[in-house]
């Protein structure tokens, strides 16, 4: 029930200093009315999100069976009409809106209507968004004498209360396991002065070493190493310094877009991607699917499968599976859809494509193929052109079946040397 955003925190005075880029203003045209989303980014002013939002009110309120009535479709357009008169009132050249000031507008707008029932869903249901929203944001909490030294050679106290923030989030839903136990064994390891990269590396170990107590911490393992995860793509993207699971919901769709860009830019991935609708493919990211992996298993994609660029991993988990899933549909005649259909089954771990494929689907190479078999013939060019053609599918994930039935056995005559053959081993 909520305007051009899931989310609502923080009036605008309380704004973190994410301040909107001239790049991101500029993205709209001259003229336009903009909305300023609470996490800072810009984006133009559409009317279709109000009316989605005043529809869900209306239904909250009448139920579903209402998503029919004639009377709520015509009261949604006329209430919509007005909101956005209102702000083109104000503003006849364009100009940008908080989406704060939007939703108060949609409140004044149904009270004036005389839809009392309607406006106080919409405000109380805002207010419980807004405490939600409160209560994901780790705390700060300063410890009392242990500093971080930050890249650029500061010293910073270490935010024990993101520390904890990030090990209860990480410990969500699973059984027999205790962020206090994983608090205290990284406290043992962390001293004044330890570098920031190594915050994380020791909850990593210390959730780590309690795995042969209790397996459920393999899932706790795992998802602390996607917290440094994220923090290496969001930051290379330029989308945040550092993100909590919760926060993925709304980071995921707008990574999904950058990656894309940055990928191309970098000549890591197809420029075809470019093509896919990218707001309906980031929407349909399920930043939950991150929770299912193990250790063992985030580990292995994060050292060989996730794109990088300069050991810097430019991938996240949800991101892998849409880029795959993006390759794999890139041929079908709605692709959008294919490419939905295949990530849901790819990151819902019902079905998973072998290594070549979740290595080069949507990239400038995309093999695809996991087995190539042939046949080496009987004389020395066509016996090192097969190795050479091992070597080039090899390179590129393909894996290796030859069949050396024709090269002639240990001992057999060679009538252009009048020697004996040395078999086929030497040459394996």
């Amino acid at each position: 029930m909520q305007t051009h955003e899931q989310q609502s925190p923080q009036s605008a005075a309380q704004q973190p200093p994410n301040v909107p880029s001239s790049a991101e203003i500029q993205a709209t045209a001259p003229g336009q009315l903009r909305v300023i989303k609470r996490n800072g980014t810009v984006v133009p002013y559409t009317d279709d999100k109000i009316s989605v939002a005043i529809t869900k009110a209306f239904l909250a309120v009448e139920g579903g069976n209402a998503a029919g009535s004639t009377r709520i479709h015509e009261t949604v357009a006329k209430l919509t009409s007005q909101v956005s008169a209102t702000f083109k009132r104000r503003m006849p050249s364009g100009g940008t809106i908080h989406i704060e000031d939007i939703q108060d507008q949609v409140e004044l707008a149904l009270m004036r209507s005389g839809e009392h029932k309607v406006a106080r869903d919409y405000v109380l249901y805002r207010a419980a968004r807004a405490e939600e929203r409160k209560k994901a944001q780790p705390e700060e909490k300063a410890h009392p004498s242990i500093r971080v030294t930050q890249e650029d050679g500061s010293l910073t106290p270490l935010d024990l209360g993101r520390l904890e923030f990030i090990v209860n989030e990480a410990c969500e839903g699973l059984a027999d396991v205790s962020a206090k136990a994983v608090l205290d064994e990284v406290l043992k390891g962390l001293y004044d002065g330890v570098a920031a990269h190594e915050v994380n590396t020791s909850l990593v170990i210390a959730a780590r070493s309690l795995v042969e107590k209790e397996h459920n911490y393999s899932y706790v393992t795992a998802r602390l190493l996607l917290d440094k995860l994220r923090a290496e793509a969001l930051n290379f993207l330029g989308i945040a310094e550092s993100a909590t699971q919760h926060d993925m919901v709304e980071y995921y769709p707008k990574a999904l877009a950058a990656y894309i860009e940055k990928g191309i830019e970098l000549e890591l991935i197809s420029p075809e991607l470019r093509d896919y609708d990218l707001v309906r493919l980031g929407q349909a990211i399920k930043p939950e699917n991150d929770n299912q992996f193990n250790y063992l298993g985030l580990q292995t994609l994060y050292d060989r499968y996730f794109i990088h660029s300069n050991d810097v991993r430019i991938e996240l988990p949800q991101i892998f599976f849409m880029r795959v899933a993006m390759g794999l549909a890139t041929r079908e005649d709605d692709k959008n859809a294919r490419a939905i259909e295949f990530y849901e089954l790819l990151s819902s771990f019902d079905y998973m494509s072998s290594t070549p494929t979740l290595f080069n689907s949507g990239t400038l190479r995309p093999q695809l193929s996991s087995c190539y078999l042939t046949t080496v013939p009987d004389d020395l060019h066509g016996i090192y052109g097969a190795i050479q053609d091992n070597a080039m599918l090899s390179k590129f994930a393909g894996g290796l079946g030859n069949d050396w039935t024709p090269v002639r056995a240990l001992g057999s005559y060679i009538k252009g040397t009048n020697g004996k053959s040395q078999g086929v081993v030497p040459f394996l």
